[in-house]
């Protein structure tokens, strides 16, 4: 995956937890702070970073750049996710589900912050095991990581759009977005409809010459 440069995009930042760390030495004690932080544009790039230092505002610092190294692309179709994904990160295990436009974002603790600054407007999530902070925002980026473009699935597993997610084409059609066949076809469906029948013309033409 290319790396995304972070300078390119409009970037938000919201702290999701900062954390206060003592170590006992000889000479005393020691009190440190790591911060959490998210990072994106709203427009379906974020990234999630962590941060350490002796005051909460290097701390910050550290965790926005460590984010903007950690931004990905999180394919989106309209204001909700493609498809049900769940993924775990360490003893954290978070779900996230699509949902119909008007639901908003049904998902608290560190996920919400997550999904937000991505671009989701409509989802539905449940974290599941450890409700660790860091844990559960890190499984939440290997969701968001696990998302497929439909169409593209549909296309390397040459099988029509409407049979992988038949809401979506459904959707497309009400907002005016397909081009329909003769036979209902829509989109995707369409396109391997055609192709199959050139395949079938040219194997016709073959037999005919031989």
């Amino acid at each position: 995956m290319p790396r995304i440069n972070p300078d390119e995009l409009d970037l938000q930042e919201q702290v999701i937890r900062t954390n206060k760390v003592q170590k006992t030495h000889k000479g005393g004690r020691t009190l440190s702070w790591n911060v959490l932080v998210a990072v994106g544009d709203r427009k379906g790039h974020v990234g999630v970073g962590l941060g350490k230092a002796a005051g909460i505002p290097d701390a910050i610092r550290k965790a926005i750049e460590d984010a903007k190294k950690q931004i990905i692309e999180v394919p989106l179709v309209g204001t909700t996710i493609p498809h049900e994904v769940e993924m775990p990160y360490g003893a954290a295990l978070v779900r996230l589900k699509p949902a119909s436009p008007g639901t908003g974002v049904v998902a608290g603790g560190a996920i919400r912050p997550v999904l937000e600054l991505a671009g989701i407007r409509d989802v539905l999530a449940k974290s599941l095991g450890s409700r660790n902070p860091i844990n559960t925002a890190r499984a939440t980026m290997e969701c968001l990581k696990a998302l497929k473009v439909p169409d593209r699935v549909a296309e390397m597993r040459e099988r029509p759009l409407r049979e992988l997610v038949p809401w979506l084409v459904r959707k497309r059609e009400q907002e005016g977005l397909l081009e329909t066949g003769p036979e209902g076809l829509v989109g995707t469906d369409l396109e391997l409809a055609t192709e199959s029948s050139d395949a079938e013309q040219f194997d016709n033409e073959q037999n005919v010459a031989e």
